[in-house]
């Protein structure tokens, strides 16, 4: 695996939400953004979901859901999304 697609795709894309909305870290931005730049397959679908993310903006006035309702719904995204590592670390 090469250092630009260190992270794996279902990884960069279960948090892409995060990163458009800002509430992600400065690392997990880095990283996510690193990955994107050198996954083309990536990058198209996080402009899929910034352009979702703006016309949802735009539709609904720019509403904030209940903090609730995030917390559920990022709950059941990472439920759905299997995330492997194949990653050997040594001790």
């Amino acid at each position: 695996m090469s250092d630009d697609m260190e992270l794996d795709c279902t990884a960069v894309l279960a948090d892409v939400w995060l990163m458009l909305d800002g509430e992600c870290d400065d690392a997990t931005r880095e990283r996510l953004q690193h990955h994107m730049d050198h996954c083309s397959p990536c990058i198209e679908a996080y402009g899929l979901e910034e352009k979702l993310k703006r016309l949802l903006s735009t539709k609904c006035g720019g509403d904030r859901a209940p903090e609730s309702l995030r917390e559920r719904l990022t709950l059941e995204i990472r439920k759905s999304v299997v995330i492997t590592d194949s990653r050997i670390e040594n001790p």
